[in-house]
């Protein structure tokens, strides 16, 4: 199953007000696990980036210089995307900007059914406990060293690992690994014994059998429960 792991950055918070993507980074999993294929880019937003939203993702209007617009990158987007479903943290906030850009290119909008949001999924999780992207990193004991401002790129590489966690972890991945294996023939069928090629030589000799005989029948006088002897 293919998904897109989707995340972007804006101008602010309100696309009502006239906010723009200013970045948007794609990453493809395959069965949940990337493959490393990315789209990534920087978009000019073709307005100011206030010093609010500068503040967040470090990209202000030096950073964008020279960066394509919207227009320009998303025919190359929809061919990446394609018929894949989109996992988004707080999905209705970045499907609204997306949603905003190609309604402007008159666009066919992405339908919310399309997107899985990690955050209603950890919400369901971890009830009453913080779910933020960063929290939920230091739950799983990731590294954020790496992530001193927001930014699609490295927000969608955290995301990827923070959603299979969510889904299950190792335990998924191990799954996927059984079932790949089980495919190949290299995992046998339950229930399936093995049969030895050359039975195993006899561990106990006939000398000694005879002496064990020889000393239940004379120092115990037969009065025990296992005798080898009679064993048959």
């Amino acid at each position: 199953m293919r998904e897109i792991v989707l995340d972007t950055e804006t101008t602010g918070l309100e696309v009502e007000r006239g906010h723009r993507l200013v970045e948007i980074c794609g990453i493809e999993l395959d069965r949940r696990l990337p493959t490393g294929k990315v789209f990534h880019h920087l978009i000019d937003p073709e307005r100011d980036v206030p010093a609010e939203a500068v503040m967040i993702h470090g990209l202000d209007a030096e950073k964008l210089r020279g960066s394509p617009v919207f227009g320009k990158i998303a025919d190359s987007l929809l061919e990446f995307i394609g018929d894949s479903r989109l996992v988004i943290h707080n999905a209705d906030f970045d499907l609204k900007f997306l949603n905003a850009e190609l309604a402007r290119l008159d666009y066919q909008p992405f339908s919310p059914e399309r997107t899985l949001d990690t955050l209603a999924l950890a919400r369901r999780r971890f009830p009453g406990s913080s779910c933020s992207l960063n929290e939920l990193c230091r739950r799983f004991n990731f590294d954020l060293s790496g992530r001193s401002k927001h930014g699609a790129r490295i927000d969608a590489e955290l995301l990827a690992k923070v959603y299979l966690e969510l889904i299950g972890g190792r335990q998924a991945h191990l799954e996927l690994t059984a079932a790949a294996d089980k495919t190949e023939g290299h995992v046998e069928a339950r229930g399936e014994r093995l049969v030895r090629p050359l039975p195993l030589p006899e561990r106990v000799t006939e000398d000694e059998i005879t002496a064990h005989a020889r000393f239940i029948a004379e120092e115990l006088e037969g009065d025990v429960i296992w005798n080898w002897a009679g064993a048959g």
